[in-house]
């Protein structure tokens, strides 16, 4: 074998261990971009499952305060119209403003108790109250797990690389789960 020839056997070996380790950093890559957006995906999953949860309590605690309170006809209106609102979005930020809604009309109901005495001892109010509230942190819960994938994911692909990686693999940003704007100011407490 000539000089020649092992020069460009090994240019050639050089340039196949570089296009590997490209190809592989690649590959790498997208698969990242493609895990994230599984991950966020996932995350959101948990979400509407505890939301779902949620919405399934809502009628049979409607039902309970509807005997004491016949009168806040408004409300429960409200409360349907969020429901049905949610189950109709058919994207993850529709159903986001949707839950909102929900959760604005739904700490109006929970208010009705102070209005209702006979309802802070029922105990299927109780009951439906305190499976509320547990699903309520529930959802706390899964938003934080899924505001932090969505975090990981739009932060990747911010990214120099990451831009590339997402775009090839089709994954775009997500959208945060925001708080709604009641959620956001302090309580007034009066004694």
């Amino acid at each position: 074998m000539s000089k020649q020839v092992k020069t460009i056997l090994t240019i050639v070996v050089i340039l196949a261990l570089i296009g590997f380790m490209a190809f592989g950093w690649v590959v790498k890559g997208y698969n990242r971009a493609v895990a994230m957006d599984e991950n966020v995906k996932g995350r959101w999953a948990q979400v509407e499952n505890q939301l779902k949860r949620r919405y399934d309590l809502i009628p049979n605690l409607v039902e309970t305060v509807k005997g004491y309170a016949s009168h806040e006809k408004e409300l429960f209106e409200n409360l349907a119209k969020a429901r049905t609102k949610y189950f109709q979005a058919d994207n993850i930020a529709k159903k986001v403003e949707a839950s909102k809604q929900l959760e604005s009309v739904l700490s109006r109901l929970l208010m009705l108790q102070e209005n209702y005495p006979d309802l802070k001892a029922n105990q299927s109010f109780l009951k439906l109250q305190d499976s509320l509230e547990g699903t309520e942190n529930r959802i706390a819960v899964e938003r934080k797990r899924y505001n932090e994938a969505v975090q990981a994911l739009n932060t990747y692909a911010r990214t120099f690389f990451g831009r590339f990686f997402t775009s090839l693999a089709g994954v775009g940003n997500a959208p945060y789960y925001q708080l709604p704007e009641g959620e956001k100011s302090l309580p007034k407490v009066k004694f």
